[in-house]
């Protein structure tokens, strides 16, 4: 039985997406780090090196690039509007995203995980002096992460979904 290069090379080439998908999916528990332009970023290496043949290659892949867009906003939207109806001012919020990626970068994505909501009760209660309102505040954003986390964790099943399609019918 001769080798068949092309049915392997197309193996590994779903391989590989399939894992950088589920790699980009698994980082959007870190706020910082962009899972769905990752996945977003495997399939259009996909398309190119398979080619766009059909109709439906083109139409699921721009319904994973809307996705990809789609939830890059609601992500920022979802916990930036929990934190503005609890009245956190903007600088607080920018600081502790800034404080969050930074430490992101010198230390680890789950350390930085932790500094954005420490840094935002630390500012509160630097705000208030009370550390009651500091921690309402630093649960709000954690209540608005899980929210955002988990609409783009849904958005990403779905960009998988539709590749699946894409690549496998």
């Amino acid at each position: 039985m001769p080798f068949d290069f092309t049915f392997w090379s197309q193996v590994f080439l779903e391989t590989i997406t399939l894992f950088f998908m589920l790699v980009g999916l698994m980082g959007l528990i870190v706020p910082v780090f962009p899972g769905l332009t990752v996945m977003w970023l495997a399939t259009a290496v996909y398309a190119i090196a398979s080619g766009m043949n059909h109709w439906t290659d083109w139409l699921l892949f721009s319904l994973i690039t809307l996705l990809m867009i789609g939830g890059n906003i609601v992500d920022n939207i979802i916990i930036a509007s929990k934190m503005r109806g609890h009245k956190i001012p903007w600088s607080s919020i920018l600081l502790c995203y800034a404080i969050g990626i930074v430490v992101s970068l010198f230390l680890t994505p789950l350390v930085g995980l932790l500094a954005s909501p420490l840094a935002l009760l630390g500012l509160e209660y630097l705000r208030f002096r009370d550390g009651k309102l500091a921690l309402e505040s630093a649960r709000v954003f954690l209540i608005g992460w899980g929210a955002s986390f988990a609409a783009r964790f849904g958005i990403g099943i779905l960009m998988i979904i539709f590749w699946m399609l894409w690549a496998w019918l």
